[in-house]
Formats: structure tokens, C-alpha cells, sequence
């Protein structure tokens, strides 16, 4: 089978691989239909040592089931499903609690036991605990947006709950990538009165607006925290969804929340320790990390099929497998957005 390997920075091939296949009986197999690039993808992309043998990619994946292992009891062939960033038992304390990505039995796709999601196939660990069956056609419209699902749509809703987004609040979201914009998407469900987009790119800044975006801050460094400060009336927002992972966001993110405030963090972090000096004296809760997409797809499902929500509009860009690679590089150009593969 045919998949994305990454070998070093900038280096990035689609290859003739061994075929996925399963390995324990509580494996699934599928054939993946839809899959994306991430904007974390573009960490590696531009950092990545070389790497022998190269790096399988992607972790956002729509597939058809193809095989199903032995012990495996609610997940069948032929089922569409959507496939959660992160594989997970779903039977564990750690996943009953909603924390899917905790799971001591669990792990991420995007790696050389499982394999990535940019690919024709994939081997799913876990199966039961981990895919989500919808019942649509595999070329339904709503594939884009159900595909948000796996990952960034999910990940702006930990950061808008991570970050106690509540009826009134004023909300301020750090970065204008897809999770950012999903983060806007989710800040507005919660009833943020006040919603506040970080971001320079005139194209996602008007699609943030159409999200629910009441505000935009195009300044960075201590030039952004001031015109927070100004939007607020000086006391800064109750709370702060840092969608990018850089140390800079992430001193903007603590410098705009108020006393009493909470920051929501869900960009892989690319930084040192924070100084919890600065936190502690104005109470600021500093919460987050990879989001357990597997548990909000109940609540967030229904309002993509009904409309209610659009996350899939942060798709704009289509690649085959072959167009992986400058799928890539039209990400990391800020060319595109978000670039959505059909395998």
C-alpha cells in the first residue's frame, strides 16, 4: 500500500509499504476515505533530524472497515467511521472519565507501531474504544466537517472548555489556524459574548468573523496584550484558548488573561516550563493538553449533521496522496489552511 513518510525536515515522499494489517484481536483495518494535514504536522516539517526508515504521517482519518480483529465486538466491516487522533481502550477508569488520550493503553497515530493516516490503510489498536461509526455515505457533503471531528473541531472545544468558556464571558483565541478557528466555532456554542481572533491572515480573520468573532487583533508580543487590555476595558478576558504551541502565544495568552481567568492551552507546546510566578498572583488557571476528541464527538456530532456548526469550512484545499507533499509546503507558505486528502 501507498503511504506519507516523512524523512527529514522538508522531506516529505509517499512510498510503496508493507500493507496495514491486523496484529492483535482487538485490531480493526481500515480503508481510510478521507484524511488531512495538521497544522501540528508542520512542527516536524520544519525540525524534524533525520530520520531511517522516515516517519509515518497523519492522524485525522474518515475509513471504511475492512477486517475487524477476533475479539472485537461493536465495530464491523463495512462500517464508515471517523478515527479519533488518538487510539484508546475505552473500557479503562482514565477513559470512562473522558480523558481518552490518558489512556494508559493508548497512544497516537502518526507513529511506526501504528502507522499515519495519510495513507490508503490503517491499522487501528483498540478498535471498539477508539472508532466512532456515522451513518452516512463515505461521499457525503458533510465529509470536510465531520472529518474535523478527529481532531481540530474536538480540540477547539477543549480549549474553549479547558479554558472555562461560559454564557457572558469574553473569550480570546490565540492563533488563526484551523484549531484557532474551531476554537471561535467553540467559544460561540458556549455563549462567549465577547470573542476575540489573534491572527494576520486576512482570509481565515474574515472566516473567524463568520464563526462568531466579535473582535480582531492583528498585533503581537506586548503590542496584543495591550489591545486586549483596551477591547476589555483593561482587565483582559475571563478566557484564553492558545491554539498555537509557540512560547510566544503562549506568554500573549498569559499576559491577556485576567485576574481569575483561565487559559486553555491545546498547541503541542514549543516552549520552556511557565514561570508560575505570574499565574499565581493573579490567580490564573493554566489548563489543557491533547484533547480527548473520542469523547466530544456525541455532543458535536449532531450539530455538524444539522448545520448548525461549519468546522469543515477550515478545508481549503483538496490533494490526492500524491499531492501530499505540496500539500505540505502550501501549509507551512500559509498558501493554504488546511489541506484535506482523498487517498
Amino acid at each position: 500500500m501507498r503511504a506519507t513518510l516523512m524523512h527529514k525536515a522538508h522531506d516529505v515522499t509517499v512510498e510503496n509499504v508493507p500493507d496495514a494489517a491486523i496484529r492483535q484481536p482487538t485490531d480493526a483495518l481500515i480503508r481510510v476515505t478521507r484524511a488531512c494535514i495538521c497544522g501540528s504536522d508542520l512542527w516536524p516539517y520544519n525540525d524534524l533530524p533525520e530520520t531511517p526508515g522516515g516517519q509515518p504521517m497523519g492522524h485525522e482519518a474518515i475509513g471504511i472497515v475492512e477486517d475487524v480483529g477476533s475479539e472485537v465486538q461493536h465495530i464491523r466491516r463495512g462500517q464508515l467511521v471517523i478515527m479519533p487522533f488518538g487510539y484508546s481502550d475505552g473500557s479503562c477508569p482514565i477513559c470512562q472519565e473522558g480523558i481518552q488520550t490518558g489512556c494508559p493503553n493508548g497512544g497516537f497515530f502518526g507513529s511506526p507501531d501504528v502507522g499515519g493516516a495519510q495513507a490508503e490503510a490503517l491499522r487501528i489498536p483498540w478498535a471498539d474504544g477508539t472508532l466512532y461509526p456515522i451513518d452516512v455515505g463515505p461521499d457525503d457533503a458533510l465529509m470536510p466537517a465531520l472529518l474535523t471531528l478527529s481532531d481540530v473541531m474536538g480540540t477547539g472545544h477543549h480549549a474553549a472548555l479547558t479554558a472555562r468558556v461560559r454564557p457572558g464571558a469574553v473569550a480570546a483565541v490565540v492563533g488563526d489556524g484551523a484549531v484557532g478557528l474551531c476554537a471561535v466555532i467553540a467559544a460561540k456554542r458556549l455563549g462567549a459574548e465577547q470573542i476575540i481572533i489573534m491572527g494576520r491572515h486576512e482570509s481565515r480573520l474574515a472566516l473567524a468573523r463568520d464563526f462568531g468573532a466579535t473582535d480582531v487583533v492583528k498585533e503581537r508580543g506586548q503590542e496584543a496584550v495591550e489591545r486586549v487590555r483596551e477591547l476589555t476595558g483593561g482587565f483582559g478576558a475571563h478566557s484564553v484558548l492558545e491554539c498555537v504551541g509557540s512560547g510566544q502565544a503562549m506568554d500573549t495568552a498569559l499576559g491577556i488573561a485576567r485576574p481569575g481567568g483561565a487559559v486553555g492551552r491545546v498547541g503541542v507546546p514549543h516552549y520552556a516550563p511557565i514561570d508560575g510566578t505570574g499565574t499565581f498572583f493573579r490567580n490564573i488557571t493554566v489548563a489543557g493538553g491533547p484533547a480527548p476528541t473520542r469523547a466530544y464527538i456525541d455532543e458535536l456530532l449532531p450539530e455538524v449533521m444539522d448545520g448548525r456548526i461549519e468546522p469543515g469550512r477550515v478545508f481549503d484545499r483538496t490533494v490526492d496522496l500524491d499531492g501530499v507533499p505540496e500539500g505540505y509546503r502550501a501549509m507551512n507558505e500559509r498558501e493554504a489552511l488546511k489541506v484535506l486528502v482523498t487517498p
